[in-house]
């Protein structure tokens, strides 16, 4: 066989560059490659020897040599000793060689992979929003990092690194945090389960998109409250669960007769935030819980509990969690560690019935939904040493000063126009419109002027009953939430 020592571009119609920073290995496997794959090489075409080729481009020998190795390594190119590289017949899908040819006149041109139906409704989500500048005042669900130990944190973030190399490598929840974990929350939330019912994920979005999936079958009936939180709905959604939105009262989420007997029956889940209602801040009082908990043993429902926001209670004792009150096994309990601490501390956890457990963990590891090991270990020591108790117990006081801060100063400017809900524990407030305004367009007016905030009417599983701003308080100071109240209060004028 003859080979191709020239062309217009150069032997075998290579081009090689010497800026730009590719090594000129690559760039002749490369081009050699593609020449292959597009036909310009054909199988059973020898080339120049390694050393004709490197003269020829003016390259040192071994940079070929390297090039042509690396492609018969890859099936490309056969190379014997004291005989020119042969072009090898590539191996198709079946068999030997390339897949057959499409005899017809014109083939058609190659599409890309087309999107899944859960790919192409992403986009039509509103959660999360997209306009909201997630760290500027008013931005709610957020911790204030400067008020935050971080060289507490620090320490036994390196202290954390030490022990978790002499832990089991297969234990993707580490034991330290788990047992110091339900210490924690058994004291401060009344929450009952065994260390192995305990499961840390990167958030709590994620812990929630696995407890939907374990309970939920595609076209299952779920219900959630309505005002509700975004990231439930998606994680029902994407469990393939028909959604029904479920008002909100005074007392927390308020199931009526037309809900149980909607198309569909029953549910098979039923979100709450029972702690502090997202977003209208209620706490959901003790009968309606245990009314919760009898109307879901009635339909055989799994309870979804996201304890948002539980650690901060400034009004009276906080109510126990839910899950505390379960006595059938039907309440996943989910928590996040960024709001209490940092929202760079990207972990969550879900707590789940005994049930469940083993199911959870085999969807963790397939999910790849890991904290690291290190992490772990860090918050156990910050949990261990006191640390994590003492942080909250000083954000507590520090978060109703600016609460009752953010309120007066909403009061005081916009009396007239916003009609304020002092919440009793969390981070953020809900001020609702008293007239006509639409919350998404003075959201995006507010976004221009660099405040954050969340509409109302976003939150609604269906039409929204009321409009008005989701406002958080936690991350800001008297000062920086009064110049953003005033651009608050430019944008309802506008």
């Amino acid at each position: 066989m003859t080979y191709l020592l020239s062309s217009p571009r150069g032997p075998l119609g290579l081009v090689l560059t010497r800026t730009g920073g590719i090594p000129l290995q690559r760039q002749i496997c490369d081009q050699l490659r593609a020449a292959a794959l597009r036909g310009r090489l054909q199988p059973g075409q020898q080339l120049p020897s390694s050393r004709e080729l490197a003269a020829a481009l003016g390259v040192a020998r071994n940079t070929v040599a390297d090039a042509l190795a690396q492609l018969a390594m890859e099936g490309f190119l056969e190379i014997r000793q004291g005989r020119r590289p042969v072009v090898m017949a590539l191996r198709g899908l079946e068999g030997d060689g390339v897949p057959p040819e499409d005899t017809s006149s014109a083939t058609p041109p190659a599409s890309p992979p087309r999107p899944s139906r859960w790919a192409s409704a992403l986009e039509a989500s509103d959660w999360p929003f997209r306009v909201e500048p997630s760290t500027a005042p008013l931005a709610p669900g957020m911790a204030d990092a400067r008020e935050f130990p971080h060289e507490l944190w620090a320490r036994c973030l390196r202290a954390g690194a030490r022990r978790a190399d002499t832990l089991a490598a297969a234990d993707l929840n580490r034991q330290p945090l788990r047992q110091a974990l339900l210490a924690h929350l058994l004291r401060e939330r009344g929450v009952r389960a065994g260390a192995h019912q305990l499961f840390f994920t990167p958030s709590a979005q994620a812990a929630l998109d696995i407890c939907a999936r374990l309970v939920l079958d595609r076209g299952d009936v779920a219900w959630m409250e309505s005002p509700g939180y975004g990231g439930a709905r998606a994680a029902l959604r994407n469990a393939g669960a028909t959604l029904r939105g479920v008002e909100v009262d005074a007392e927390g989420i308020a199931p009526a007769a037309r809900h149980w007997h909607a198309p569909g029956g029953p549910p098979k889940a039923i979100f709450v935030t029972p702690s502090h209602q997202y977003p209208t801040g209620v706490l959901m009082s003790a009968a309606r819980r245990q009314a919760l908990l009898d109307l879901a043993a009635r339909a055989g429902a799994a309870i979804l509990e996201d304890d948002y926001d539980s650690e901060f209670h400034y009004d009276g004792r906080p109510v126990a969690a839910l899950q505390g009150l379960d006595a059938d096994g039907r309440v996943f309990y989910v928590g996040t560690f960024a709001k209490a601490m940092t929202s760079d501390i990207r972990a969550g956890y879900a707590i789940v019935p005994e049930s469940f457990a083993a199911p959870f963990a085999l969807a963790q590891r397939q999910a790849g939904q890991i904290v690291a090991p290190s992490l772990q270990a860090g918050l156990a020591i910050f949990i261990e040493r006191g640390h994590f108790s003492a942080h909250i117990r000083r954000m507590n006081r520090v978060y109703r000063e600016r609460r009752d801060c953010l309120a007066a100063l909403l009061r005081r400017r916009l009396g007239g126009r916003l009609e304020v809900e002092t919440p009793p524990g969390g981070m953020q407030l809900l001020a609702t419109f008293t007239g006509g305004q639409d919350d998404v367009a003075v959201m995006r007016r507010l976004a221009a002027a660099g405040v954050s905030c969340r509409p109302l009417s976003r939150h609604y599983v269906g039409t929204p009953a009321r409009h008005g701003l989701f406002l958080g308080f936690a991350a800001w100071r008297e000062k920086e939430m009064a110049v953003a109240v005033d651009r608050l209060a430019a944008a309802l004028q506008a």
